[in-house]
This record gives C-alpha cells, sequence and structure tokens, in this order.
C-alpha cells in the first residue's frame, strides 16, 4: 500500500500545485512566527482554499493558545490540527474537544525512551508523528534536516497511525519507509533550496520516491 505523503512548510501557489499534481495526500500550512515558513492567515487562508477538495489541509502550530487557534480555524479551515510544542495530553484533548478536527501530536525523538512514550499519546490524538529531536540551540522544534535512528521504530504497534518526519528527502525517504514501515511521511526541509523555499523538482522527485521510483541522481545531496 502507497504511503501517504504530507509536503509541509508550503508557502507559494507553484510549490502547492506541485505538491498536489504529485499526488500528496496532506499539504501543512506554518502557523510559527520564528519558523522561515511561517504564513499570515490571509496568505495560508488563501493557500488552503486552492487545495481544498485535492489534499487535506493540516494546520501546524507550536504551543499555540486557544485564540491563535480560534482565528487560524475560523480564516483556514484546515482539515487537520498539528501540534509540534510542547503541549500536554490534557492540551492535545482539548484541542482536539474544542475544534472537532483530526489533531496529530509531533514526538521529538532521539533515544527509545521517547518512542515509548507514543502509546499515551496516541489515547488522547488521532495520529503520532515521529521527528527528530531539534539541535542544541535550534530556534524551532521541527523542520530543521534532522533525521533520527529508524530502528527506533522497529516493530512499533499503535492504535492510531503514525508519521514518519525528520531529515527527509528524494534521496533517503525510500529507505525510511522499509526500516519503519511507516504508513506516511512528512517531508519539509528536505525539498528546499534554502530555508522555507520549496523546490517544486524536488517534491515531485520525494513523491516519487516514497511510491518506489529511484530520484534522479542531479537531486540527491
Amino acid at each position: 500500500m502507497a504511503p501517504l505523503i504530507k509536503i509541509c512548510g508550503l508557502s507559494t501557489e507553484d510549490t502547492l500545485d506541485a505538491a498536489l499534481d504529485a499526488g500528496a495526500g496532506r499539504v501543512g500550512l506554518v502557523f510559527f512566527p520564528r519558523s522561515p515558513r511561517h504564513l499570515a492567515i490571509r496568505r495560508a487562508a488563501a493557500l488552503a482554499a486552492r487545495a481544498r477538495g485535492r489534499a487535506a489541509v493540516v494546520a501546524l502550530t507550536v504551543d499555540a493558545d486557544d485564540g491563535t487557534l480560534d482565528e487560524i480555524v475560523a480564516a483556514v479551515g484546515p482539515d487537520m490540527l498539528q501540534l509540534h510544542g510542547r503541549e500536554t495530553s490534557e492540551r492535545v484533548a482539548g484541542v482536539r474537544a474544542r475544534f472537532g478536527r483530526p489533531v496529530v501530536k509531533v514526538l521529538g525523538v532521539s533515544e527509545a525512551s521517547d518512542v515509548s512514550q507514543a502509546p499515551a499519546w496516541a489515547e488522547v490524538a488521532d495520529e503520532v508523528m515521529f521527528d527528530a529531536k531539534p539541535p542544541k540551540g535550534a530556534t524551532r522544534p521541527g523542520g530543521n534536516g534532522v533525521a533520527f535512528d529508524w530502528s527506533l521504530l522497529a516493530g512499533l504497534d499503535l492504535p492510531v497511525p503514525f508519521m514518519l518526519s525528520g531529515g527527509l528527502g528524494p534521496h533517503n525517504v525510500g529507505e525510511a519507509l522499509r526500516a519503519t514501515r511507516a504508513p506516511a511521511v512528512d517531508v519539509s526541509s528536505g525539498v528546499e533550496t534554502a530555508p522555507g523555499v520549496k523546490s517544486p523538482e524536488l517534491i515531485a522527485a520525494f513523491v516519487r520516491a516514497a511510491r518506489g521510483t529511484p530520484p534522479d541522481e542531479d537531486l540527491s545531496p
């Protein structure tokens, strides 16, 4: 079964169209001012409208309060909410109940003990995403182009779907899928030519590689 593919941190019509044309099942819009992928509400709403009906729109936030989420949900109308901060299990459950949308909780991973917490999060979230813990001094929790040891997910059995993220690109997503058997993958910096600058060519190559077609050599790092 082909994996679900999410292209995150999109900010322009041409790169959004590249993700949609390639067949990505989800597109991610980032609402975090420290990120080079951060979007203003009006801009995000226009991109979400363009994607509507072709892919699920995911709003990524980091420790956002209810007022911020209220504004995003009202203006953008995301299909899913992705919580990428230090939200507690109570907060995740509260967001899910308040907005009535599926919630993805992101877990930072660097060792086995991080993965062992996943079953508890699966009780309050609709999905769990495993991302590499940010390097020391990083200003954002994700999108840093860092991978973790995929073997930590070996034998993982959760009652909800999980998604793999962190350091993925056209050159290694196939290997990552074989190692983890993840049903879904997420990419952001791995399809960029500079922080926040997505490449339509890299997006297409990533989707092909995730589906089992090797990327062109000139697109591999």
